[in-house]
């Protein structure tokens, strides 16, 4: 790099970030030290100080790092620091850092975060900040902040919340456009009312039983997780919108018409069933639609889904492109009378994918019959699938149901398929291995390229004594269970039986 010059070192060097990475640079020559203050972006790992013997402190490095650098404009620090050591570099760089992001890592000082100043009052130094984000924070009291005119971003990930103190940090962000609190606790009750706000991401854990309203007239993406009560208002830009209830229970959802909506995700073990027919209601413009809600009943006592009647609904979702149904919503549209009055003019107008999954094999004459119907007035449609997910194959009507499916497979093939589900746990296991606790090595024989509308083989063997045997079911002796699962990556499917 010596024939370089100045500028154009200076230039490449400042796209450094990784602060190991800065002072090593600053080691190898004066040409590169004096380069150093051109930085703009500074990155503390969470291991930078592992390894550190010297006499400074973290604090003091870090002090020392943004001292040298004349305008620093992003800073990350994922390795532990006090709010002295904070103080004291926002106190240098605060009127000139867009973007801070932080490990706080406080959430069990519940008395220190009580402290004045704590470590969130001291963020008000980086007046004008545009992206703030948080890990591991403790907000006990509200912090005590200057208004940051600036700051469009703001995310939290993993903090224990306060109403109140929540309240403020929102008041002190009048400008915001985008919004991201996940793996929050601690929170009952959130407003949040935000003039230019596009984007709200809302994960609240623990109970599942908190509140939430909001009137945020240019909202257009809104997740919201965790919130039993929910009313929304000016959401004529709203176009994605995702509610879930893992914990808790769906009592109330409330929604000006969604007349721009173009996804709709809504999740949960239980929603009250008004809750349900209201969000479809008012979702009456969607084009792409995913629904995994297990029960209804307005109390703690599970009750099925009511009949849906199919006609009706498709009726009243016109625009729908894109559905995706988990069983007992997809069991409500099978019902007896559900197709029973079909105009012979009636048709699905805009469905091009059908995602469906099934979870029991009961009322299979039925189910059967709507996954003809999807096909018969589904004038576009284009592909549909069906999982089959914790099937019981002792179920004395399984047999019957896979031999339906597998009829219908083979008469549609074109457009309809069996899914494969993924046989990997979110630990990694294999699923198998729950029950089949052997394991034995295999021999697999893969080509090693495929190329695109390519058929290839996979031979795998398994090399085992084939006089073995095991008990049986009815007490007597038969051969081993023997099986392998073979992951292909994405993209790739079975060939079709000719």
């Amino acid at each position: 790099m010596d024939p370089l010059p100045d500028a154009v070192v200076q230039y490449i060097l400042s796209y450094m970030e990784n602060a190991k990475d800065v002072a090593i640079c600053n080691c190898v020559s004066k040409r590169w030290k004096d380069s150093m203050p051109y930085i703009r972006s500074l990155y503390f790992p969470r291991s930078s100080f592992d390894s550190h013997t010297g006499g400074d402190s973290p604090d003091d490095i870090v002090l020392k790092m943004v001292s040298m650098i004349e305008r620093l404009e992003n800073l990350v620090v994922y390795s532990p620091f006090s709010g002295a050591g904070l103080a004291s570099w926002l106190l240098i760089i605060g009127p000139s850092l867009k973007y801070l992001e932080l490990r706080m890592d406080n959430i069990a000082e519940y008395q220190t975060s009580l402290e004045s100043p704590s470590k969130l009052d001291y963020l008000s130094a980086a007046e004008n900040l545009e992206s703030l984000k948080l890990w591991g924070v403790l907000v006990a009291r509200s912090p005590k902040w200057d208004v940051f005119q600036k700051l469009r971003n703001l995310e939290i990930v993993g903090a224990k919340l306060e109403d109140p103190a929540l309240s403020t940090v929102l008041q002190a962000c009048p400008n915001l456009t985008n919004l991201v609190l996940l793996g929050c606790e601690g929170v009952t009750s959130v407003s949040i009312e935000l003039p230019y706000l596009e984007q709200c991401k809302l994960d609240f854990y623990g109970l599942g039983n908190c509140s939430f309203s909001m009137g945020c007239p240019k909202i257009k993406f809104l997740e919201v997780q965790g919130c039993s009560w929910i009313r929304v208002r000016d959401t004529k830009h709203l176009k994605n919108l995702s509610i879930a209830n893992n914990a808790g229970r769906v009592y109330m959802v409330d929604f000006e018409k969604l007349v721009a909506l173009e996804f709709l995700s809504i999740r949960g073990v239980q929603w009250c069933w008004d809750a349900i027919r209201n969000m479809l209601q008012c979702a009456s413009e969607v084009k792409h639609l995913f629904m995994k809600v297990e029960f209804t009943g307005d109390s703690e006592i599970l009750q099925p889904f009511p009949e849906v009647d199919f006609v009706d609904f498709f009726n009243n979702h016109l625009k729908l492109q894109k559905f995706d149904i988990h069983g007992a919503m997809f069991a409500a549209l099978c019902q007896k009378n559900s197709l029973k009055n079909v105009d012979s003019g009636f048709s699905i107008p805009c469905l091009e994918e059908a995602m469906i999954t099934v979870r029991s094999p009961l009322n299979a004459e039925q189910k059967m019959s709507t996954l003809e119907s999807l096909l018969k007035y589904g004038k576009n449609l284009k592909t549909m699938v069906i999982k089959i997910l914790q099937m019981k194959s002792s179920h004395s009507s399984a047999d019957d149901f896979f031999d339906e499916i597998c009829r219908f497979r083979h008469m549609n093939r074109k457009i309809f398929s069996v899914g494969k589900l993924n046989p990997r746990e979110a630990i990694g296991c294999i699923v198998c291995a729950n029950c089949h606790l052997a394991n034995k090595p295999v021999d697999i024989e893969v080509s090693q390229v495929v190329l695109p509308d390519t058929v290839f083989e996979v031979v795998v063997r398994i090399p085992y004594d084939l006089q073995l045997k095991q008990v049986l079911a009815n007490g007597k002796k038969g051969a081993l269970n023997v099986g392998v699962v073979l992951i292909l990556p994405e993209g790739f499917e079975l060939a079709p039986i000719v």
